[in-house]
């Protein structure tokens, strides 16, 4: 599906590759969804120090909309491990490698992996998110944020009767989680948990994965999905 591919690349970290290649990503996404033509384009005429501005404020501020999709559905339980080295496994399956920096819930990469199936399994892949989908695309429509239309993009592909303004009234009623307060009492509290544990992070990658995996919005939760019974609880 070209346009998982197109979706991936415009969700991911602006990077000025993309506007080198903008004549090519133009006409894919011309051809794939001529809907989100108008996106794009905004998109590719806005210069890359902004979008990247753009980006981590969306998505690197809270977890209200954070791209890993595990943070919606384990948060922080068991859970999230072994589903994490689930999702691993069916990558490696599907012949696709990660970096030592990309958690495998990453939104972009999951899509990518799906990119690279039949029509029928991505679709099913897609149906399998659908409400985080949906949560995800509501809540960046409620911060006036254009990224909107690709969840509803996503959704329409997956043929899910689901739609981002169909949690408007939900997403409306939920507190901020990007604000600088939220932001204070969260460093806060991961300082506490540091001195407490004496934490020391032992990875190959130095940092860890910082860009994929920065916490946030301990204070203020978002909805948690339940993706086995196919909504919010």
């Amino acid at each position: 599906m070209p346009l998982l591919k197109i979706i991936s690349l415009l969700l991911e970290y602006p990077d000025a590759d993309l506007w080198q290649h903008r004549e090519e990503l133009l006409a894919e996404t011309a051809q794939a969804q001529p809907d989100l033509l108008p996106f794009v384009q905004h998109y590719l005429a806005t210069p890359v120090l902004d979008k990247q501005a753009e980006w981590c404020a969306l998505f690197e501020r809270g977890r209200a909309t954070s791209l890993l999709l595990f943070e919606h559905v384990h948060a922080e339980s068991r859970e999230r491990g072994q589903a994490m080295v689930d999702l691993l496994n069916q990558y490696e399956a599907a012949g696709l490698q990660l970096s030592c920096r990309e958690l495998p819930d990453y939104l972009p990469l999951y899509l990518e992996y799906l990119s690279m199936q039949d029509a029928a399994a991505a679709r099913q892949g897609l149906q399998d998110i659908a409400p985080i989908l949906a949560l995800l695309g509501s809540r960046l429509n409620a911060r006036d944020s254009g990224f909107g239309v690709l969840f509803d993009a996503l959704l329409a592909a997956a043929q899910s009767p689901l739609r981002s303004d169909a949690l408007a009234g939900q997403v409306a009623g939920e507190a901020r989680d990007d604000s600088p307060a939220a932001m204070d009492a969260v460093w806060e509290e991961e300082q506490v948990k540091f001195m407490s544990s004496h934490a020391v992070l032992d990875t190959p990658c130095g940092d860890g994965p910082a860009q994929h995996a920065r916490r946030a919005g301990q204070n203020v939760l978002p909805q948690y999905l339940d993706l086995s019974a196919g909504g919010a609880k």
